[in-house]
């Protein structure tokens, strides 16, 4: 058990919070859109801001990392024990964009603090879920009179995770010595809701292809030539309604090998949620559940892999007819991937299933995006355990479980460090990432410190 006091972390927190939530707001000010180049600046300008706090917080390494675009911080704070556990904090300091145009009550880059929440782009997403570390580590040594943490504490806060990491591989594996840890902590993520408090426990990887079909030269005369030359939108809808069977399963051989099957703990973990599935369709915009057989919902988006049609199209697509057998047709499919699966090979498959489906005198293009690789810890994981027991000292309540069914960069940590990823946010579904009106529950925010305060100490005992 970590000798870190409950109620004098609670305390030291209390007693920082006004000066901690008027840093953040600093920070929130500065319109980190790595998505705008006109905001190059800025993005840089809060690459700088952050390496300063981190500075002033009291790590004796703190460095802004240049890549092929924006800049990421890395900070190090060395334990005074040689054979302390060394763990990674990931987040990203970039926004998306916002505008009052986009339906804001408030200006997006002026922060303000209304009911007990702060309003502002990243808020939530995720510049309050990085900062909620400073206070949290200062809170761990003052209230433990250590002057080093009981972890060899390093940060990584990338500035292009709302443009999709395009340099973020690269960056972890030119400095992957310096990133060298025993454990990675992602603080981009959130809780089941406010009354829930859990802890993810992995997140689903991503294949994504764009599939071609080229029949005539030109769109040609339905009447004239139809039913004697291929028509590659037929030929495409046919290859579209080929990807599931009745049962719902993605019918690419060898999709489903090496897949980790949920065990009944998980399961019984999962079920223990408060999920409402009429609220879920309606948060959905939906009118009914579907997905493969025996499988919950919460079940079939977290833990069970995927093939989504994203976007298809051929031929005429204006008001009224134009009777014509188009000469192309198109489809962007997405493989959500779960533990066990190599994208790589999932890549291969799809290509040689899809191949096999283009008829005689069709032409064809399969181009595949860079993919994204799932992560998941197992539950008696020690490390997970102890975020779990941090969480559960901060909020005062069991903790539960969960998993995320989109995918992100950490799974590149996981990758390119050889190890396990971790889940530690306090953000919740009402927060509107990406949206207008983003915001953070301040006594959540608060939670955070507390959280990462005790953190230290836990996983210091459970790694040794």
């Amino acid at each position: 058990m970590s000798d870190t006091p409950d109620s004098a972390v609670r305390t030291y927190t209390e007693q920082h919070r006004t000066a901690f939530l008027d840093d953040l707001a600093e920070w929130l000010r500065i319109p980190s859109v790595s998505a705008q180049p006109e905001h190059d600046g800025d993005v840089r300008r809060s690459a700088e801001w952050l390496s300063g706090k981190l500075a002033e917080t009291g790590f004796p390494v703190t460095e802004i990392w240049e890549t092929a675009g924006a800049p990421a911080v890395f900070a190090e704070w060395p334990s005074e024990d040689p054979d302390a556990p060394v763990v990674l904090v990931y987040g990203h300091h970039d926004v998306q964009p916002a505008s009052r145009e986009d339906g804001w009550n408030s200006d997006p880059f002026d922060p303000v603090i209304r009911d007990g929440r702060m309003y502002g782009r990243g808020a939530a997403d995720d510049k309050g879920q990085v900062f909620f570390h400073t206070l949290g580590v200062r809170a761990h040594l003052a209230t433990t009179g250590r002057e080093t943490p009981a972890v060899h504490l390093k940060l990584l806060v990338e500035g292009e995770e709302e443009s999709g990491s395009p340099h973020f591989r690269a960056l972890a594996e030119e400095r992957a010595a310096r990133l060298a840890a025993d454990v990675v902590i992602v603080s981009d993520t959130g809780m089941w809701d406010e009354n829930t408090p859990t802890v993810c426990t992995g997140m689903r990887g991503l294949a994504e292809c764009e599939i071609e079909l080229f029949g005539p030269g030109q769109d040609i005369h339905s009447g004239s030539f139809g039913g004697a030359v291929p028509n590659p939108a037929t030929a495409l809808a046919r290859l579209v309604a080929a990807l599931h069977d009745t049962e719902g399963r993605v019918t690419v051989p060898g999709f489903y090998d090496g897949v980790a099957e949920l065990t009944e703990t998980e399961r019984a973990l999962f079920a223990e949620l408060p999920f409402d599935e009429d609220t879920w369709l309606r948060t959905a915009a939906s009118h009914a559940t579907a997905g493969e057989a025996g499988y919950s919902t919460l079940e079939r988006i977290w833990a069970r892999p995927t093939a989504e049609v994203n976007g298809i199209g051929g031929g005429y697509q204006g008001a009224g007819s134009k009777t014509v057998i188009p000469s192309s047709a198109l489809v962007k499919l997405s493989f959500r991937l779960v533990a066990g699966q190599d994208p790589e090979r999932i890549q291969d498959a799809v290509r040689t299933w899809a191949e096999a489906r283009v008829p005689a005198g069709v032409r064809h293009r399969i181009t595949f995006a860079p993919a994204t690789r799932p992560c998941l810890t197992p539950l008696d994981h020690p490390a997970l355990q102890a975020v779990a027991r941090a969480m559960g000292r901060a909020f005062g309540t069991k903790i539960l479980f969960t998993r995320e069914g989109g995918s992100g960069p950490a799974a590149d940590l996981q990758d390119v460090l050889g190890a396990p990823v971790l889940f530690l946010g306090i953000s919740v579904p009402s927060d509107g990432w990406h949206g207008p009106d983003e915001k953070v529950e301040l006594d959540l925010l608060l939670k955070g410190v507390e959280a990462t305060a005790h953190l230290w100490g836990e996983l210091a005992d459970a790694l040794r």
